[in-house]
């Protein structure tokens, strides 16, 4: 009987084994109570009790085994997704590099194939009494003719009164002479008019681009106006093109979106991102006849501004092993009380108020080693505060006359000096919109931060936790559950990493609700910055700072003073020069370590590249369509229209592109709407207009403004490098508030007031 009985319980442990390793999906890895779970062989005459219990343990054998092999597949099938992933990278990565590579390729036999004709300039003299005329007969297939004209002349200027000295430039179409005809026919089909400059001594390079719209004789004839009978040299060239505006406008635009393409999704660094654009444009200006020579790139390239660069960071370099960086770290910490946000205030009001009278590119040199230092003994991320100071430097440039190149292009125009617009005038009109401008942007600012994690980094404790569970994952990845003790050890494993994961949570969210409040204790923090961060060399922090006191001097004293023959750049150079020699530098590698090398590449390629896409119409197209825009707009809304849309295409433009050449292109086309009588405006509306689009339009993009990339490339020498689409999420949003602030206080001033109108 007893026999039976085994038998009969063994067959149902058996059956219940059986059923549940047909469902293995509904098994689950549980935890252990003992280690000594393995059954061993009993008797027959064990009870019922017994063998349930022995029926359950069997369960859980059958369950480990079939959790082994789920995680096992699992384990596998997650190497083959890895597999794949690394193996697409790595295809996606060669066909980047090999379709770059083609481009390059490609660009460089285009632009080696077609030559270098270089400008035949020719001498000639003009004058009331005796004209120039030439005859052009080698026209081809060309599309464009270009005129170049070179002596006193007052460049971009159409519109003036009548009574002035001035040039006339025909094209003039002339027919075949036929049997029956005695005289050729002629016909002007461009008239180009040109006023002189009163200083004869000056000389300008003007140029015109008249489309051919024949393949007949085509002649220039030149003639002089003017109130005495005098003789004006002058200085001529012309160059055929083969393709139209519209088609090279098409080409530059191409070529600008391949660029930011480039940089918004970082396929390859931000510099060679603009060497590629750079040789692209220099490719599709040889293509089109109009192949620049190896010295005319290299005159495009904005020496200056790479003397300044370069200077201020030698400066900067040898400044920071004084210590002084900490030191006013510590010294900015004390002043905010220990809140983050009244330092952030702090420091970005600090940085626009000293950008409006120094360059903006000086300041965020400045300014960037010591907000990085600051944030690191703050426990801050320094990405979040440094793109808040490079915008408000950028805000700040705008307020003066000297705060940022197209606010300096504008005032040093002559032409514009001539209707009234003076340094203090200029800078009192700005300062007020700007003032309008930073109370709006510090709240909208806050609200823009809101959701940002100003503390990007943990304490030690929460750092360790970390490292504890990746190690734990790892191990209990390593291990290849081939048998039932592995299993179970892998079990325990993964409930360990389970228990200190929720641990990290708890940790993160009494760290972060430590943070949000206000320090308490800034104190006693204070007591022990001051102990750690003090002055390493005071000797040294003397010498700089009397170098460094006296080339900001001389920045100051070189906007105000016109007897000083030294621009920026020279002056730069000279106090890094002073500062070497005083400092006694004889590892001179360690402080051309920290020159920003790639920066300076990234400069000389945009200006290369900005000047190209100029010679390729693009600016000049963006300035004749804003024109037609504001034409088309009735007379009595004709101002109001004139300040949206000048406000925001430049803004939008000094966006994407260089804000210098920009401004420069953009003057004479509005010098012009406002001299039309058919249009009749005020040019003081339209000149701040363009003001403050191209100053505040730096903020919308990572290569908007000068300020931008070097601001970036220090922070990414020290290691907090941020991206384009980082700056785009909190320098766009910041550009289109500001920008609205301005184009509200200029309506007010100009169309409900009235104000220099």
């Amino acid at each position: 009987a007893q026999c039976l009985k085994g038998d009969e319980e063994q067959e149902t442990k058996l059956s219940f084994l059986q059923s549940h390793k047909k469902e293995p999906s509904k098994l689950q890895c549980r935890t252990i109570p003992h280690s000594d779970f393995i059954m061993e062989d009993e008797s027959w005459d064990s009870t019922s009790s017994e063998w349930e219990q022995r029926c359950l343990l069997g369960n859980e054998i059958v369950s480990f085994s079939t959790s082994a092999s789920s995680e096992k597949s699992e384990f596998l099938d997650s190497f083959h997704v890895k597999f794949n992933l690394s193996k697409l990278r790595s295809c996606l990565r060669c066909l980047k590099v090999t379709g770059l590579f083609i481009f390059g390729v490609v660009c460089s036999i285009l632009f080696s194939t077609y030559p270098d004709h270089g400008k035949s300039w020719q001498m000639l003299a003009v004058s009331p009494l005796e004209s120039y005329s030439v005859n052009l007969t080698d026209v081809g297939d060309s599309a464009l003719l270009k005129l170049e004209l070179a002596g006193s002349l007052i460049a971009g200027v159409v519109n003036r009164p009548q009574s002035e000295e001035y040039i006339v430039v025909e094209v003039i179409l002339r027919e075949e002479l036929g049997f029956r005809r005695r005289r050729p026919q002629q016909q002007v089909i461009y008239n180009w008019t040109i006023f002189l400059n009163s200083r004869r001594n000056e000389r300008a390079v003007t140029s015109r681009t008249f489309e051919i719209i024949t393949r007949l004789t085509i002649s220039i004839n030149i003639q002089a106006f003017l109130q005495e009978n005098k003789v004006i040299p002058l200085s001529m060239t012309h160059q055929y093109l083969h393709a139209d505006i519209e088609t090279q406008v098409t080409i530059a635009s191409v070529i600008l979106a391949g660029v930011y393409m480039l940089i918004i999704f970082e396929i390859v660094h931000r510099t060679l991102a603009a060497m590629l654009g750079s040789l692209a444009a220099l490719a599709a200006l040889a293509v089109i006849g109009d192949r620049p020579s190896l010295v005319r790139v290299v005159e495009w390239i904005d020496y200056e501004t790479l003397a300044l660069l370069f200077g201020m960071m030698i400066l900067v370099a040898i400044f920071s092993e004084t210590g002084f960086f900490d030191y006013c770290a510590v010294k900015a910490y004390r002043l905010s009380r220990g809140r983050v946000w009244a330092m952030i205030i702090i420091l970005c009001l600090f940085a626009a108020f000293l950008s409006a009278f120094l360059d903006n590119v000086t300041t965020m040199l400045l300014f960037t080693p010591v907000t990085i230092r600051l944030c690191e003994v703050l426990n801050l991320d320094p990405r979040h505060v440094l793109i808040a100071e490079v915008i408000f430097t950028n805000i700040g440039g705008a307020a003066t006359a000297v705060g940022d190149p197209p606010n300096v292009i504008i005032v040093s125009n002559q032409e514009l000096r001539k209707t009234g617009m003076d340094f203090a005038g200029f800078t009192a009109h700005m300062f007020i919109g700007i003032c309008l401008i930073l109370l709006v942007s510090f709240p909208f600012l806050r609200l823009l931060y809101c959701n940002k994690k100003l503390y990007n980094k943990e304490p030690s404790e929460i750092v360790e936790l970390k490292h504890e569970i990746h190690v734990w994952k790892l191990t209990a990845q390593r291990i290849n559950p081939a048998s039932r003790e592995e299993t179970a050890v892998k079990c325990l494993l993964m409930q360990k990493v389970l228990t200190l994961e929720f641990l990290l949570k708890k940790k993160l969210k009494t760290f972060q609700r430590q943070i949000s409040q206000e320090d308490k204790n800034w104190e006693t923090n204070i007591q022990e910055l001051q102990k750690k961060h003090r002055i390493a060399d005071k000797i040294l922090l003397i010498k700089c700072l009397t170098v460094l006191g006296f080339v900001i001097f001389m920045f100051f004293l070189n906007s105000f003073v016109p007897g000083i023959h030294l621009d920026l750049g020279w002056i730069a150079i000279l106090g890094a020069i002073w500062l070497l020699v005083l400092a006694d530098i004889h590892d001179f590698e360690i402080i051309l370590h920290r020159v920003e090398w790639a920066t300076l590449l990234f400069f000389a390629a945009l200006f290369v590249l900005m000047e190209a896409l100029a010679h390729l119409h693009l600016i000049e197209y963006i300035g004749e369509q804003t024109a037609l825009l504001i034409k088309m707009v009735p007379e009595d809304q004709r101002l109001t229209a004139a300040i949206i849309l000048v406000v925001w295409i430049s803004a939008l433009a000094s966006s994407l592109i260089d804000n210098i050449p920009f401004t420069a292109t953009m003057i004479p086309v509005l010098l012009n709407l406002s001299q039309d009588p058919e249009v009749s405006l005020p040019v003081k509306p339209l000149i701040f207009s363009l003001a403050i689009g191209a100053c505040l339009g730096g903020n919308g993009t990572l290569i908007g403004a000068s300020a931008n990339v070097v601001c970036a490339g220090i922070a990414e020498q020290h290691g907090y490098g941020f991206s384009f689409m980082e700056f785009f999420r909190l320098g766009f949003p910041m550009m289109l508030v500001s920008c609205t602030i301005g184009m509200c206080y200029l309506l007010v001033a100009h169309v409900v007031v009235g104000w220099n109108s």
